[in-house]
C-alpha cells in the first residue's frame, strides 16, 4: 500500500508532463481483457489514461526499435518485443521510461529510466 501511495504522489506531482505510448496502452488493455474482472480493470485504465497524452507509435519509433532490436541481438541480450517497442518509442522522442521493470530496459542504450516503486 505504501508503494502505491508513493507512485500516486509521483504521478500527481508530474501531472500534465506525462504521456503513454500506444504500445503500453495496448499492453494494459490486453491485461485487463484477460483478467477476471475486465470491465472493472478497463474502467481503471480509462481513468488513468484520461490524464495522459497517448502517443501514437510512428515511423521514428519503428526506426529506433529496429536499431535497438539489432543492437541487443548482436549483444545476445534481447528483451521482449513490446519492451523493445516502448524503448524505441521513448528513445525516438527523448522521453523517460517510468517502469519497475528496469532490468529489461537498462540493456537499451540511449534511454533514461525512472523507477517510482
Amino acid at each position: 500500500y505504501k508503494r502505491q501511495v508513493h507512485v500516486r504522489e509521483r504521478f500527481n506531482l508530474n501531472s500534465g508532463r506525462m504521456c503513454i505510448s500506444s504500445v503500453t496502452l495496448m499492453e494494459l488493455i490486453y491485461g485487463a481483457e484477460k483478467s477476471q474482472m475486465p470491465e472493472r480493470n478497463l474502467a481503471v485504465i480509462e481513468g488513468f489514461v484520461s490524464r495522459l497524452e497517448v502517443l501514437d507509435y510512428d515511423s521514428a519509433a519503428a526506426t529506433h526499435t529496429g536499431q535497438i532490436r539489432a543492437e541487443l541481438a548482436r549483444q545476445g541480450r534481447p528483451v521482449g518485443p513490446f519492451d523493445q517497442m516502448i524503448a524505441g518509442h521513448a528513445r525516438s522522442r527523448g522521453l523517460i521510461v517510468v517502469t519497475n521493470n528496469t532490468r529489461e530496459f537498462e540493456r537499451v542504450a540511449g534511454i533514461r529510466l525512472e523507477d517510482w516503486s
